[in-house]
C-alpha cells in the first residue's frame, strides 16, 4: 500500500482561513467596543445634561425671583401698598375709549383720567374745516388726587396705574378704573356714558383703604385745564372764557377776567371751566366744602398767542366718610348752549352770560323763546331780521310817545325861550314859570326821557344775547359765513389799534344807520330841550355824538359777532322808518299847538309830584328873598 504524503498547499489554505477568521473577529470586537464606548459617552452626556439642567433652571428661576423681589421691594419703598398696582398687567400706557353719538372720551390707565375729549358734532374755526373740537388733547389737562398714606407717603394718582374694566348695561357703557393696594383694596373712578348725552356719571369711591390712607384730613383733588382756541377771533373768544361756579343755594358766580384771578368759594355744587362756546364742567351731588379756583389769561398778544386762551386750575379738598372716599359726581364735555345745558336740569344754563336783573329776564323770557321759535323754521340771518322787526314793532308805542313828547316840547320852545329871557337874572323864578307853563299846557318834560329809558334794557339785553347765542355759530348769511364771528370782507396788510387787521361790513352798515338816525333826531331833541342855566349845551353834545357814535360802532364792533352788528343795523333802520312814519302821519305841529293852547284854558289839578315841586320852589324863592332883605 502506498503511504500518504503531507500537502503543503492545504496547510497554507487553512492558515489563511484562520487568519481571516481572526481578523473578522477582531474587527467585530473593535466595532462592539466602539459602539459601547459611544453609547457610554452618550449615556454619560445624557446623565451629565440631566444633572446640569435642573441646576441651571433652578438658577434661572432663582435669579428671576430675586429680580422680582428686588423690584417689588423698590416699588414698595416708593409706593407703599400701592406697589401692588404697579405689578399688574394693566400697568402700561394703554387707554380705554368711551364713545356715543356726541362725544369720544379716552381714559388712560396711568392716572385713570380723561386724556382726550372730542366733540363729534362740532368743528374748529369754521364749517367744514375738518378739525373736530378737542377740549382735551396732548396733555393740556390733568386730574389728580393727592393721597397721603399712613406711612407718611404723598402719592399722586396721575402717576399711578389703574386697572380698567369695561362693561355694558343696556345702552350704557361703564368703565371701572381701579388703583389697587391689594386684591380687594382699591380707589375706584367709575365712568358711565349713556347714549345721546354730553353728561358723564363719574364716581370716586374707595374700598378697604382705611388702613392705607391717612383719613385725618381731606385729600386734595387737583383739576387743571389749558383751553385751546376754537374760534376765528381769539381775542373775542377769550373775552367770554372764564370760570363759573354754583353755590349750594343755586347762586352762580365767576372768577373774572384778567391775569391771575382767584376765588375761594364754599359749598359749591359745580365748577365750570367755560370757553366761549364750549365748556368742561365738574358737578357733585355732595357740595364741595371749599375750593380754590385760579384763572390765568394766556392771550397777551392775539398775533403771537394763538393756541390757548386761558389756564384754569381748581384745588378741591375731598373729605372722608368713615375712613373712605365716596363722591357721586359728573363730567360735562360739550357746547355752552343754553337749551342743551338747561335740559340736564342742573342749573348749568346759568353759566351762559345773559346779563343780571331785568336784562337777564328779558333774554330768558323774551329773546330766547322768540328767537328759538323763529330759528326753528327759517335761516338764522332771516330769523335775526324778523326778530328785530318784531321787537321794534312791540316797542313802537313807546317810540311814538317819545317822539310826541319831543314835538310838544318843540312847539313850546318859543314860550320857554321868552320866559328865559324875561327872568334871565332870576333862575329860580325862571324855573317856576317854566313849570307853570308845562302844567298849563299839559306837557310832561320827562315824557320823552321815560320811553328812552324803557328801551335801554332791551338794547343792553341784545348785547348779552347775541354773543351767547350758540345757534349762530358757523351759520352763514349773505357774505357772512359765521354769524357768531366777524364778517370780514377785506383783509388789511397791517393792524390798526383797537380796530384790527380786517374790515367787517355789517358794522359799517350799522354805523351808517346810526349816523342818519342821530342826524334826524338831534335837531328835534335840541329844540325840545332848551339849554338850562348851569347845564351843558345839549345841542353841542348831540352834534358831537352824531359823529362819535358811528365811529365807536366801527371800532368796537369790527371784531364782534356779525349777528349782533346785523341786529343793530336792522334795528336802527327800522327806527328810522318808524320815525318817518310817525312824523308824517301821526304828528301835526299845528294840531299839537292848538291842543296846547286849549289845555292852557283848562283848570289843571296838580299831581302830588307837581305840588311838591312847586312848594319846594316857593320855599326856595321865599328863603332867597329873605336873604336879600338881610343884605
Amino acid at each position: 500500500m502506498e503511504e500518504k504524503k503531507f500537502d503543503f498547499n492545504t496547510i497554507i489554505g487553512f492558515g489563511l482561513i484562520f487568519v481571516i477568521i481572526i481578523w473578522m473577529m477582531y474587527n467585530n470586537r473593535n466595532s462592539e467596543l466602539k459602539e459601547q464606548q459611544e453609547k457610554a459617552k452618550t449615556e454619560k452626556a445624557a446623565k451629565a445634561a440631566a444633572a446640569i439642567t435642573p441646576k441651571e433652571t433652578t438658577k434661572t428661576i432663582t435669579d428671576t425671583a430675586v429680580a422680582d423681589s428686588v423690584k417689588i421691594q423698590k416699588l414698595q419703598g416708593t409706593l407703599g401698598s400701592f406697589a401692588y398696582s404697579a405689578t399688574l398687567p394693566s400697568a402700561t400706557a394703554n387707554f380705554t375709549t368711551l364713545e356715543n353719538e356726541f362725544v369720544s372720551l379716552k381714559i388712560a390707565n396711568k392716572g385713570g383720567y380723561v386724556v382726550e375729549a372730542i366733540l363729534k358734532k362740532y368743528e374748529r374755526f369754521k364749517k367744514n374745516s375738518g378739525q373736530l373740537i378737542e377740549l382735551i388733547k396732548d396733555n393740556n389737562a390733568s386730574f389728580n388726587l393727592q393721597l397721603q398714606t399712613k406711612d407718611n407717603r404723598v402719592l399722586n394718582t396721575k402717576d399711578l396705574y389703574f386697572e380698567p374694566t369695561l362693561t355694558k348695561v343696556g345702552d350704557n357703557q361703564i368703565l371701572s378704573m381701579k388703583l389697587k393696594a391689594g386684591a380687594n383694596e382699591y380707589l375706584e373712578y367709575k365712568y358711565v356714558l349713556a347714549p345721546n348725552k354730553y353728561l358723564v356719571d363719574f364716581d370716586i369711591h374707595s374700598q378697604g383703604l382705611n388702613t392705607v390712607l391717612n383719613a385725618s384730613k381731606p385729600i386734595d383733588l387737583q383739576w387743571d385745564l389749558k383751553t385751546y382756541r376754537n374760534e376765528r377771533s381769539i381775542s373775542y373768544e377769550n373775552r367770554y372764557a372764564e370760570i363759573y361756579f354754583e353755590h349750594e343755594d343755586g347762586k352762580i358766580d365767576y372768577v373774572g377776567q384778567g391775569n391771575d384771578k382767584e376765588e375761594n368759594p364754599e359749598k359749591t355744587t359745580f365748577i365750570a371751566f367755560k370757553q366761549h362756546f364750549f365748556s368742561s364742567i365738574l358737578l357733585t351731588k355732595t357740595p364741595f366744602a371749599t375750593a380754590k379756583l385760579h384763572s390765568e389769561n394766556l392771550v397777551m398778544d392775539d398775533k403771537k398767542d394763538t393756541i390757548f386762551t386761558k389756564q384754569y386750575k381748581a384745588t378741591i379738598p375731598l373729605a372722608f366718610t368713615n375712613g373712605e372716599l365716596d363722591y357721586k359726581m359728573n363730567w360735562y364735555y360739550g357746547p355752552t348752549d343754553y337749551k342743551t345745558l338747561k335740559n340736564y336740569d342742573r342749573n348749568l344754563e346759568k353759566i351762559v352770560p345773559l346779563g343780571w336783573g331785568v336784562f337777564g329776564w328779558i333774554n330768558k323770557f323774551i329773546f330766547i323763546p322768540l328767537f328759538g321759535f323763529l330759528s326753528s323754521f327759517m335761516g338764522l340771518g332771516i330769523a335775526i331780521i324778523i326778530f328785530t322787526i318784531l321787537i321794534k314793532i312791540a316797542m313802537s308805542p313807546i317810540t311814538f310817545k317819545s317822539f310826541l313828547s319831543q314835538a310838544k316840547m318843540k312847539v313850546l320852545r318859543p314860550e320857554i325861550m321868552e320866559i328865559g329871557e324875561k327872568f334871565k337874572k332870576d333862575p329860580m323864578k325862571k324855573q317856576q314859570e317854566t313849570m307853570k307853563l308845562y302844567n298849563k299846557a299839559g306837557v310832561n318834560p320827562m315824557a320823552g326821557c321815560i320811553p328812552a329809558l324803557i328801551q335801554i334794557p332791551f338794547m343792553y339785553a341784545s348785547f348779552q344775547f347775541f354773543p351767547s347765542a350758540f345757534e349762530l355759530r358757523q351759520k352763514g348769511f349773505l357774505w357772512a359765513d359765521d354769524l357768531s364771528s366777524f364778517d370780514q370782507i377785506f383783509k388789511l396788510p397791517f393792524n390798526i389799534p383797537l380796530y384790527g387787521d380786517h374790515v367787517s361790513l355789517f358794522p359799517i352798515l350799522a354805523a351808517i344807520a346810526i349816523f342818519f338816525y342821530m342826524k334826524m333826531t338831534s335837531g328835534d331833541q335840541a329844540m325840545a330841550q332848551p339849554q338850562q342855566d348851569g347845564m351843558p349845551d345839549m345841542a353841542k353834545i348831540m352834534k358831537i355824538m352824531i359823529y362819535v357814535s358811528p365811529v365807536m360802532m366801527l371800532i368796537f364792533f369790527n371784531s364782534y359777532g356779525s349777528g349782533l352788528s346785523l341786529y343793530n343795523f336792522i334795528s336802527n333802520l327800522i327806527t328810522i322808518g318808524i320815525m318817518l312814519v310817525i312824523k308824517r302821519y301821526f304828528i301835526n305841529s299845528e294840531k299839537i299847538h292848538a291842543q296846547i293852547q286849549e289845555n292852557k284854558t283848562k283848570v289843571k289839578t296838580e299831581s302830588k309830584f307837581q305840588k311838591k315841586m312847586r312848594e319846594m320852589m316857593e320855599q326856595a324863592e321865599a328863603q332867597k328873598q329873605l336873604q336879600n332883605k338881610k343884605k
